[in-house]
């Protein structure tokens, strides 16, 4: 079994991590971030990975409501 990796100095000063995805829209790509509460990147990005067809739902979703800001869609882990 492959062991966690501890949070770094940066990953605990910045606190809960969020990772950055993209989902086709037509012939372009929308930008999209994850907020989770994992405290380092392979963590949230594990999350993301094993999650993904709830995730990209969501996004799609969000997507079709229109709540899109700063051109991203703003998604949080619960």
């Amino acid at each position: 079994m492959r062991k966690v990796p501890q949070p770094t100095e940066q990953e605990i000063r910045e606190g809960p991590q969020a990772v950055s995805f993209q989902i086709a829209n037509g012939n372009t790509r929308q930008s999209c971030i994850l907020q989770t509460n994992f405290p380092t990147k392979a963590q949230a990005q594990r999350y993301l990975l094993a999650n993904w067809p709830a995730v990209e739902k969501m996004a799609r979703d969000a997507l079709a409501m229109g709540t899109v800001e700063d051109g991203q869609i703003k998604l949080m882990m619960v």
